[in-house]
Formats: structure tokens, sequence, C-alpha cells
């Protein structure tokens, strides 16, 4: 067999120039993908012959480099572009090569295609990019331009696009489409969703995909081939983007001018990239929910007391400039309450929804109607006339939509109101001093008997706002030490041991039994008796760490939840002391969980908190990362050590692609911020070798042990052959 034929076997590219740099010996893979017929065309050709001169001359100077030096270069990426069009990655070898009188006459050169590696080293960064914008809030467009552009740079020929859902749920609006022509982008935007309406809107309302190979044939394209037939588009094949639970939040699309259908690779990243997308935009979703639902009661949709701030300030500065009047209303429902008593709650909240409503029909779209909590209302008239017989007039309107009668259930009932005004600028020139004042006139109607209304007068009296208590039941388990501490252990994924347990809180209930954490513990947070209630779970779960220590056991970090209520209190950091004093445990052996969407709650006491706690000794991590919904901006800032990511992303990570995808790519984030990754909710073998095979540091979940008893822990520890 001849040398020839022996090169041609070998799948690289493989040549040999002379010192002109000149091919005299080039194998079959070289000369076909330089778009020659045979290696024979190839002979006497230079780079200049095959690329465009600023590559090839790039390359004209490595090798002479390697010539006169009679250093070879070893390894070293190059990036080429092929005869049909397509680039490639090569890592490439040059050595020099010399005559028996060790005269260097040449150069042999090896290349070999990494540009699958390539890829999949930008796809693994690109993940790690994009969980991070996400994680610090940044735009959706921003997002999803960069997803797109990622999916764009796997695949050669192929152009991605976003549709994200309306909130009507019939419409798809523009997310991104970096590629596709802009005119086109804009022609779809908007496009309704329904059986027939090309790929996007047809997958949307099958909520399934649709892979269309040839658009110009396939009926589902019938009302908008005209449309994309000037730009060429031949396929498109869109996947719904589900959220969490199922609900169809848009839809991702990948356009070719080719007929063509989705391979296994495509298949991959429709996958990754429908999970990302959704991720995204439920974040998304969320922080606008949040947002909402920070300036608006949760029960009639109306504007709350923060939003009122603004509203009533903004209408204030407009009256300044242009010498107007501004009108506060503060309602109060006459025998609110014997309803709640008597119908129940539930008929309670239907009265309230229907006088929100009524209200706010009554009043022009410039006006606000703003529920301050339990049957009070404000109502600002903005921009009035400097007229009290044309605000009476309004007000004897509002009350009419009040009385108007209401059904209830099998009940048919009417309710007055009791209501006080303050007029800008006469009864106040800010806003605290209008609400103030208004507030007193209505407890001015009251004392006339309810049902009717009253204008601010200087004379009256403000009135003192009723107070909380809390929850009986709550406040005897403390007392009667009605809760207990379970611990779960937590596993280094290199070394096997245990380092660390978990405090996982429980409620024996005299009469209920075992109450379940997710039932008592939103109700201690609103009440505020989580303050207390986690002032014990901390001094009990540092006495128990000291008291292992005591017993001989190996030193553990023993790791607390903090609650967001918990956070805020400005005396945290000295009941943290006190638990450590107390107990006489290290600071080092204590960490203390916080949530992602938390921290973020008040920028300023979080860094000083955290920042405080740290110079104690005591470490800190950030619990079920990936399903807050607040910005990570200032994550890198924070003095944090551990990073946990959230079972969600954990319990189908075996065979779900999409989700382990995610999960490298939160591993790669929290290494990149030189933090130490914990999985939590870990249940399998597969799991558990997944993490170890992605570098994650360590694990918690029934794999090893479910929560247990103090004393639990203390014999899997003295237990032969125990992990530590």
């Amino acid at each position: 067999m001849s040398l020839q034929a022996l090169i041609d076997w070998v799948p690289d590219y493989l040549w040999v120039k002379d010192t002109e740099s000149r091919f005299v010996v080039v194998n079959r893979a070289l000369a076909a993908d330089s778009g020659r017929e045979n290696t024979g065309a190839m002979i006497g050709l230079t780079d200049f012959d095959l690329h465009a001169p600023e590559m090839a001359r790039k390359f004209r100077d490595i090798e002479q480099r390697v010539l006169r030096s009679g250093k070879p270069m070893i390894d070293e990426e190059e990036f080429v572009v092929d005869a049909s069009g397509a680039g490639k990655w090569l890592s490439s070898t040059k050595v020099p090569l010399c005559n028996p009188d060790n005269e260097i006459i040449g150069l042999v050169g090896i290349a070999h295609d990494i540009t699958a590696r390539k890829q999949a080293d930008v796809l693994r960064d690109g993940q790690a990019h994009i969980l991070e914008m996400i994680a610090m809030s940044a735009p959706l467009e921003d997002v999803l331009d960069r997803l797109m552009r990622l999916v764009e740079s796997q695949l050669t020929g192929i152009f991605g696009s976003v549709l994200l859902l309306d909130k009507d749920g019939g419409h798809l609006r523009h997310g991104a489409a970096p590629s596709l022509a802009m005119d086109y982008t804009s022609a779809i935007d908007g496009i309704a969703i329904g059986p027939n309406v090309g790929s996007c809107g047809t997958a949307v309302y099958r909520r399934e995909p649709v892979i269309v190979s040839d658009i110009t044939q396939d009926p589902l394209w019938d009302d908008y081939r005209e449309l994309v037939a000037p730009y060429g588009y031949r396929s498109c094949w869109s996947t719904p983007i589900l959220s969490h639970q199922g609900a169809v939040l848009g839809v991702f699309a990948m356009y070719s001018m080719t007929v063509c259908e989705p391979g296994e690779a495509e298949t991959r990243l429709i996958n990754f990239t429908t999970r990302i997308a959704g991720i995204a935009i439920e974040r998304k979703l969320a922080e606008d929910q949040i947002h909402f639902m920070a300036n608006h009661d949760a029960l009639t949709g109306l504007p709350n007391r923060a939003l009122l701030e603004d509203r009533l300030s903004q209408a204030v500065l407009y009256a300044q400039r242009y010498g107007r009047w501004v009108t506060v209303l503060f309602i109060d429902l006459d025998n609110f309450k014997l309803v709640n008593d008597t119908l129940g709650h539930n008929a309670g909240d239907e009265l309230l929804k229907t006088v929100a409503s009524r209200m706010v029909k009554c009043v022009r779209a410039t006006d606000t109607v703003v529920r301050l909590g339990g049957d009070e209302f404000v109502v600002v008239l903005f921009d009035q006339p400097a007229s009290v017989e044309l605000i009476s007039e309004i007000v004897q309107k509002i009350r009419a939509v009040i009385e108007e009668p209401i059904e209830l259930g099998k009940h048919r009932l009417s309710t007055t109101a009791s209501i006080g005004v303050a007029n800008y600028p006469k009864d106040g020139a800010n806003s605290d001093t209008l609400l103030a004042n208004a507030d007193a006139a209505l407890y001015r109607a009251k004392e006339f008997g309810r049902d009717n209304f009253q204008f601010y007068a200087p004379e009256f009296n403000t009135r003192a706002h009723e107070r909380f208590v809390l929850q009986e039941e709550m406040r005897n388990a403390l007392a009667r030490s009605e809760f207990t501490l379970l611990y779960q252990p937590q596993i280094d994924l290199r070394s096997g041991q245990i380092f660390a347990v978990e405090a996982l809180i429980r409620w024996q209930h005299p009469t209920r039994g075992t109450v379940s954490p997710a039932i008592f513990i939103p109700t201690a947070e609103e009440t505020g008796l989580i303050v207390p209630i986690g002032d014990w779970v901390l001094h009990e779960a540092c006495r128990q760490n000291k008291a292992w220590q005591d017993a001989g056991l190996p030193p553990l970090i023993v790791c607390v939840n903090v609650s967001a209520r918990q956070f805020r209190e400005r005396n945290l950091i000295s009941r943290v002391v006190n638990a450590l004093k107390d107990s006489g445990l290290e600071a080092r052996y204590l960490e203390l969980e916080v949530t992602e969407s938390l921290i973020m709650q008040d920028i300023e006491l979080a860094v000083a908190t955290m920042n405080a706690l740290q110079g104690l000794g005591v470490q800190i991590s950030i619990d079920d990362f990936g399903t807050g919904y607040s910005s990570l901006s200032a994550l890198k800032t924070f003095p944090v050590a551990r990073l946990k990511i959230d079972k969600s992303f954990i319990n189908d990570l075996a065979d779900n692609e999409s989700d382990q995808a995610v999960a490298s790519a939160v591993i790669s984030l929290g290494q990149n911020l030189h933090l130490r990754v914990i999985a939590e909710g870990v249940e399998t073998d597969d799991q558990v070798a997944f993490l170890r095979k992605n570098n994650c540091d360590e694990m918690q979940g029934y794999h090893f042990s479910k929560p247990i008893s103090a004393e639990a822990i203390m014999k899997l520890l003295n237990a032969p052959g125990n992990p530590m």
C-alpha cells in the first residue's frame, strides 16, 4: 500500500509543505474540505489559493516562523472556513521537516477537528452566563436574545425566535429573534393562536410541538405563505414554552432556509432552550406579579397603601402647578364585622370585592380607589375644581353605589359607609396630612351615627388603629415545648463524609398530632411568632451541636433556616451571639440559610446583617436557588459560603436533559463565584453519579438519610464504618 493510500485513511487533515508554503503532500480529508476533487489538485497550491487573504496570511506567518526557528507548533487552536463555507475549529500541530543533513526543507502538519468540543464549551459557558443573567434579573428581552444567539451558534443555517403569550392569552408577542428579518418579526407580532396559524400559533393552540418541514406545502401555512415568502424561510419547527406547572408561556421556533426536519442535535437544543426560556419568562412574570402584589391589594386588586402614597403625591404636585384641588375620601363600611361574624369570611370577602368594583366604576380613570385593609378604603379624586358642592355630589354618588343591594348566596343585603373628606390645599399641603385629616373626618362621621360623610375640621381628633394579636395556639406551643428538631445529614461528595446537618422544626400538637411546617411556618411569619420560634430553633440547634461535640463526636456544622421576618429583626445579630454564648458553640460550626428572594428585600439591611454575621465567624448559604424571583445582582458581593440547588432541578436529573443542563449550569455558576454548591433532595444513585461527574461539592437528601432525631444522628456517627 502506498504512502498516499495510507494517509488518505487518516480522518484528520495531514499535509507536507515546502519552504515556500506550497503543498507537496496532502491527504484526501484536507483536499475534500478544500473543494478539490483529488489530492493531486492540491499540489503546488498555497493557503492563498484556498482561504481569504487575511486568514491565508496568518497561516503563512505561523509556518514561516516554524521554518525559521526550527521550533514546532504543538496543538494550537486555529479557525478555518472550508470550501462549503462552514467554519471549523482545528487543533493543529506543525513540525519542521529536515533532510539527512538536518537542513529544514519544509514542514509537516496535522490538524484535528475540535469544532464539536468548542461548540460544547460555548454551550456550557453560554448556559452559565444566561443563568447568571436570569439570576441577576437582566431584562427578559436581553436574556431571550442571548439564548437565541447561543442556539444559533450551535447550528448552521438556523434562526431562533421566541414569541410570548400576551396577558389575554389569545395572541403572541415578539420576544426575541436576533437573526430573523425585522419586517417579518414585526408582521407576526401580535399574531393570534389557533388551529391553523402557521407553526407557532398552532403549537401554542395544540400545546405540543409542530414541525413544518416545508412551509410552501404545509396547510398550516396557507393563510401566511405570502407573508413569509419574501424572506425565503422554508421550514419552521415550533415548540410551546411551558411553566413548571404546565401553563403555556410562549413558543420557541427554529427557522431554516431549506426544507428539513430537526435531528437529534436540534431536538436536544429545543428541549434545553424551551426549559431555559420557561425559567426566564416565569421568573419575569413572577417579578411582575411580586411588583403588582407589592402595590396592590390581594383580595380586590386595588392599589394598596404603597401605591396610594405615590398617586396622592402626584395629584398634589399637579394641583400645585395648576391651582386645582385634590380630594381624599376615607371610607369605612358600617357594621362590616357583623357580616363576617354572621355570614362568614367568604361572604365578607365577596362584599368587599363587590363594593370595590362599584367604586372603581363610579369614578374617573384618573382617580384612584385604594384598599387599605379590612373594610377601609381611600379614594383620591384627581384634578378637582374648588367647589365643595361638586365634591359633595361625587361623594353622594359613591355612597349610592355602595348602598345598592348585594346578593351573597341566599342572602340579599345592603351596606352603608362612613366617609371622611379632606381637600388640598385647605386641609393639608402634603399626602400625610391629607390622609390623617380625612381619617379624622371619618371618625367624626362615625360619631354622628355612621352612614354619613363629614368634611374635615381642625378640631377633629385622629383615631388609634387597632392592634393585631398573635394566634393563641402558636404562642402556647412555645410555652408548652411542643416544638422539636430533626436533623438531616449533608454529605461531602468527594470524601463521602458527613460534614453538616440541617435543623428542621416539627410541631407535635397535643390534639392535631404532627403539624407540617408548610402549614404553621407561613402563619408564624405573618403573625410575627416566627421571631421567638426562630430564636428557639437557633438556641436548640446550637445547644444540640455542642452536646454532640461534648459527647466526643467529630465537629459538625449545624445549618439553621432564617425567615424573612427574622432577617429584618434589628436584633438578629444579638440573638445569634446569645445562642452561641449560651450553648458554648464556636461560630464556625453554625451556618444560617437564607432564601434568594429574602436577601434582596432590603439591600442595606442585608449587607449590614450578613457582614456582621461573617464578622462573628458564622457561615451563610443561599437556600432554594432558582425558585425565588428577586434579583441576585449583589450575590458576588455578599459573604456567602454555599449555594443550594433547589430540589426541583434534581428530581428528574437522571433522565431529563434539560434538568441536567440547568443543574450543570448552576454548578458552574456557583463555582465561578467561588461558592461551594450543595444539591438538596438527592434520592437516587443516578442523581449522585451526575452530581459527582459535574463536580458538585455536596449533597443532601433521602439517598443518604431522611431527617432524624438528635439521638439517631449520634447513633449514625457512632456506628461502625460510619461516614465520618
